[in-house]
């Protein structure tokens, strides 16, 4: 039987929009759903406990609580327990660890699409500006993103700038501009809204996320998801800067002359601010 997330997005188009409310929330909350039982579950949707049981039952469930003991037993992360295991056999965590990290970076390798790809690149080389926007654990990403492009081009800024809303940085925005929206598990409510934003306004959107965000991957004018599958707590973001050390060399590459030269003029800058050791 397929995983539970990708049998929702097979079916997603044919939900009901009660049943689609339900699938937005487990896809966005995938590593936490062990946690929820049924009755907690509607309630978070909004939607009755009928048409969670209903749900849950065509997707191959006899009750709620056979789906609780899967995930359980696959051991999803997300939610920040740790099992005993992790902490006492210290030599088979770090195993794990790596077996882990490398599945992860086969597969957001083996999945992503060359041409889209292609498309992100020369639209991070070629647009008017780049914002950069990353909130909770998507910030260092975006922080990481913009000062790598940063070294390539100008007029790339980052987004929400500290103790700011968004809507003063975005009422200029126009279709010559890009915005990549880093956003990652457990993410603000406003990043949906955000997007519906930007594609209201034909600003080009790159949405860079886990595989599961089926509810903000749809909006985005381009999408680049690498898993942050870990083997204990926490989310592993290893993959996500993996992917941006590829974009920011790719752009590098495809604007090579200029990039070259302005990396040059940032390292004469260095030596004159005498910002850098030099050992």
């Amino acid at each position: 039987m397929n995983p539970l997330d990708e049998r929702l997005r097979e079916h997603y188009a044919q939900l009901a929009p009660q049943e689609q409310r339900i699938a937005d929330f487990v896809l966005d909350h995938y590593n936490d759903l062990a946690s929820y039982n049924s009755a907690e579950l509607a309630r978070l949707t909004g939607v009755s406990k009928a048409t969670v049981s209903r749900l849950f039952k065509r997707l191959g469930y006899d009750k709620f609580k056979d789906l609780r003991e899967e995930l359980r037993t696959l051991r999803q992360t997300g939610m920040p327990v740790a099992d005993n295991r992790d902490v006492v056999q210290g030599n088979t965590l770090l195993a794990r660890h790596y077996q882990q990290e490398l599945a992860n970076l086969a597969h957001w390798v083996s999945t992503i699409d060359a041409e889209q790809f292609g498309q992100v690149v020369r639209a991070l080389g070629t647009s008017a500006r780049v914002f950069v926007l990353g909130m909770r654990n998507a910030h260092p990403a975006a922080l990481h993103l913009r000062q790598q492009l940063l070294q390539i081009r100008g007029q790339v800024h980052l987004l929400p700038q500290p103790g700011q809303t968004l809507a003063e940085e975005l009422v200029d925005l126009s279709p010559e501009d890009m915005v990549v929206v880093l956003a990652y598990r457990r993410r603000p409510k406003i990043i949906r809204t955000l997007l519906q934003a930007l594609r209201e306004r034909q600003v080009p959107t790159l949405v860079m996320c886990e595989p599961q965000a089926q509810a903000i991957i749809e909006l985005g004018t381009w999408q680049l998801c690498t898993p942050l599958d870990s083997v204990s707590a926490f989310d592993s973001y290893a993959s996500a800067n993996s992917l941006i050390n590829l974009l920011a060399n790719a752009v590098l590459h495809e604007h090579l002359s200029q990039g070259r030269q302005r990396i040059h003029q940032i390292a004469e800058l260095y030596e004159a601010l005498d910002e850098l050791e030099h050992r």
